[in-house]
């Protein structure tokens, strides 16, 4: 009997928006949401008293109806927590040279900086849906 390793593709991450959302539509009409979130690690390693940060700097996307609340709602600056998985695309530059990215595709995210710190959420993908937009990225 072979043993099949489960694939699971889920992130948990909090942030600060590096930049105000930018909203843009597919050629079907679809609309998404892109902005970018830097999230900082605090860690002492073990030869030093002194603590350290590093900070990661991560594209999220979101589609349909959380793409349209994210886009009302938040703006550079703003602290939030998102639930999503991570996204991979790639594409060829005019110039022949290939490129790749991986990011986050939203599912879930609530807003930590307003003081009614709103949580949103976006529709259920189904996967024909969700292969059909991940080609038709508008970025």
């Amino acid at each position: 009997m072979q043993y099949r390793m489960p694939n699971i593709n889920k992130v948990l991450i909090s942030g600060h928006l590096t930049r105000d959302p930018e909203v843009r539509y597919t050629p079907a009409g679809q609309i998404v949401c892109r902005f970018g979130i830097a999230s900082t690690r605090r860690f002492k390693p073990k030869d030093t008293d002194e603590w350290q940060e590093r900070t990661a700097f991560i594209t999220v996307n979101a589609w349909g109806v959380l793409a349209e609340r994210i886009s009302k709602t938040l703006k550079k600056g703003d602290a939030v927590y998102i639930e999503g998985e991570l996204e991979s695309r790639s594409w060829e530059t005019p110039e022949g040279q290939k490129r790749s990215v991986i990011e986050i595709r939203a599912f879930k995210l609530q807003n930590l900086t307003r003081a009614e710190a709103v949580s949103l959420e976006g529709e259920e993908v189904t996967t024909d849906t969700k292969e059909e937009t991940e080609e038709e990225l508008p970025f």
